[in-house]
C-alpha cells in the first residue's frame, strides 16, 4: 500500500488549527476540490466528490492533536485519512496529512488525489493564518 505525507507549516497555533479541521462543517472551504457539497443523510455525513457520494466522519483527540478522518462508499468501507497538529516554538504549529492509496485507486489517480490536497493546504493557510 502506497502512502503520501503533506506537510502544512502555519503561524497560527495549534488549537486554532485544530479546531478548524476538527469541525466537519468546514470541510467544503478547504477540502473543495474533494468535498464539492457536505449533507446529512439518515443521521450520517456524506461528501459529494469527483469520485461519487461517500460518507465521512471525523474523529479528533485533541490531546494528541490527531484528527483521523474517514471516508468510503459504505460505512463499513471507509478509509482512514490521518492528520495530526503539532505545536512548534513561537505560537505556530505544523499539520500532517497522510494518505494511504486504496486497492480500487491506481497510481495516477492516487497522484492526482496528492495533488488536490497539495492546493487545498493553501486553503487551510488562508483560513487560519
Amino acid at each position: 500500500m502506497n502512502s503520501k505525507t503533506a506537510t502544512l507549516v502555519l503561524s497560527s497555533p495549534k488549537e486554532r488549527v485544530f479546531s478548524y479541521l476538527s469541525k466537519i462543517e468546514n470541510l467544503p472551504q478547504w477540502a473543495n476540490e474533494f468535498c464539492r457539497e457536505l449533507k446529512v443523510v439518515g443521521g450520517k455525513h456524506k461528501v459529494v466528490t469527483p469520485m461519487g457520494e461517500m460518507f465521512f466522519e471525523i474523529i479528533p483527540d485533541e490531546r494528541t492533536g490527531v484528527i483521523d478522518m474517514f471516508t468510503g462508499p459504505t460505512e463499513d468501507a471507509m478509509g482512514i485519512f490521518p492528520v495530526r497538529v503539532v505545536d512548534l516554538p513561537g505560537g505556530s504549529s505544523v499539520t500532517l496529512f497522510t494518505m494511504f492509496q486504496s486497492t480500487d485507486t491506481n497510481d495516477e489517480q492516487f497522484d492526482a488525489q496528492f495533488q488536490s490536497l497539495l492546493k487545498e493546504l493553501e486553503n487551510i493557510k488562508r483560513d487560519v493564518s
